[in-house]
């Protein structure tokens, strides 16, 4: 469990207000611990399983197979285990790292993230096994988290691994929303827009979902494994056009992308065997920081769950709104979201420090003000840290060692930066993952 404690940044130990602070960010990360998530929606009572509104009756199901996917999966499942001792005999885990504790029982077949990779194939292959020969009286329980598009991949025939991996990396570096990723990603594989359900039709699929997506759809978390995909071929080379990506994708996938066969869609007799159900979200994670604030007598405001676009961008205006804020001090602005970063630079970082970087000279010289940005899984794209922290003191800080903010903002070099200012959130892997959340704070 992530403690305030480990929100050790140097603004913040110095900041008279810093305990709050961190007390107010842990808040945020143990509303969403993915066991607590799943308790909260799974109940058994005698020989039935209450999941959400629905029943489940144990004495009327023959197999019950768990497929867990996702940074959160291996917490998600020790739940399930305690409920159902006597019931799973089969299940498969596809994490991004190798969990602690492995209930027994299970298959652990970790992927590659955020570039799928070799093991990713293998998950793939593993989860197709799992679900392929399973009648009408059997279960399916998936447990979804973030990173699942990338840690498990069953390539549609002719998709070739090096093309997947070279053009996956081309969307990321492009600026692409995750939504939009995920729209290509759902027609090039087996598994994804609905696949997996269909593969395992016709048991029943329960999934419990925890959401990285804004506005939680289930097409977009993990890429919709067991939801109608709502989306076209025409969106999909839509979105190559809109990043001029259409001369420079693989043959490969680009042929897949035109011949296709269409994926499951909306009214699709298929889910009427399928209950999808949230577990936790952004949302929850910034009710919870809401609480914590207002226990600590600081006046709260929700800027909504909601926030997209180029992470640059979107410090400026949060920035702007931080200015012009006429609530009473103390006071904390909190937004969630998913930015995006289009890389011109070479330098290390992720959208959390990117914008923090850039806020640094947005805020310089105001009194009183703390931004806090936080990758909700601990790791802000490949870096170990989850975000950063800036001040209003935080450029003269900085031009003291020599450090211009603009020249690390064009070589996208955040980590570097706060790293000289020992200001980067360095609270190791959570375990799950909720996007982001950004924390305005007046003092």
């Amino acid at each position: 469990m992530i403690r305030p404690e480990s929100f050790s940044a140097n603004t913040l130990t110095r900041h008279p207000r810093g305990e709050s602070i961190a007390r107010i960010l842990a808040a945020a990360m143990q509303a969403v611990e993915p066991g607590a998530a799943v308790r909260r929606f799974v109940r058994r009572e005698g020989d039935s399983l209450f999941i959400k509104n629905l029943e489940y009756s144990l004495d009327k199901i023959g197999r019950i197979r768990i497929l867990g996917l996702g940074k959160a999966c291996p917490a998600m499942t020790l739940p399930l285990v305690d409920l159902l001792p006597h019931h799973t005999t089969r299940g498969l885990l596809i994490p991004k790292q190798t969990p602690i504790q492995l209930p027994g029982g299970f298959d652990l077949q970790p992927g590659g993230h955020p570039i799928p990779d070799e093991n990713s194939l293998l998950a793939g292959e593993k989860a197709l096994e799992l679900a392929r020969g399973l009648d009408e009286n059997d279960l399916l329980i998936c447990l979804i988290s973030g990173g699942g598009s990338a840690l498990m991949s069953a390539p549609r025939a002719g998709v070739l691994l090096s093309d997947l991996q070279e053009f996956t990396s081309s969307l990321l570096a492009c600026g692409a929303r995750i939504d939009e990723i995920n729209i290509l990603r759902r027609r090039l594989d087996q598994l994804k827009g609905g696949g997996l359900a269909r593969m395992a039709f016709p048991a029943r699929v329960v999934s419990l979902i925890l959401s990285d997506v804004v506005g939680n759809r289930l097409e977009t978390i993990a890429s919709g494994v067991t939801a109608p995909d709502p989306s076209t071929r025409e969106d999909a080379l839509g979105v190559l056009e809109k990043y001029h990506l259409l001369s420079e994708a693989p043959n490969s996938i680009l042929e897949t992308l035109k011949t296709s066969p269409e994926t499951p869609k909306p009214g699709d007799a298929l889910f009427e065997r399928v209950q999808n159900v949230i577990v936790g979200s952004n949302a929850l994670a910034a009710e919870s920081a809401q609480s914590q604030a207002r226990s600590e007598g600081i006046h709260v405001v929700s800027l909504g769950s909601d926030w997209q676009g180029e992470a640059r961008e979107v410090s400026q205006r949060l920035c702007n709104v931080l200015r012009q804020t006429d609530l009473p001090r103390p006071f904390c602005l909190i937004a969630g979201g998913e930015t995006t970063v289009t890389l011109r630079g070479r330098g290390r970082g992720g959208r959390n420090q990117e914008l923090a970087l850039a806020a640094v000279r947005e805020l310089a010289g105001l009194p009183d003000v703390t931004l806090v940005t936080l990758a909700t899984d601990g790791e802000d794209g490949p870096t170990d840290a989850a975000g950063a922290v800036v001040s209003g003191e935080t450029l003269q800080r900085g031009l003291d060692k020599g450090l211009s903010p603009d020249a690390f903002l064009d070589n996208n070099d955040s980590y570097s930066y706060f790293s000289a200012l020992d200001d980067l959130l360095k609270i190791g892997p959570t375990g799950t993952n909720v996007n982001d959340l950004m924390f305005c704070f007046g003092w």
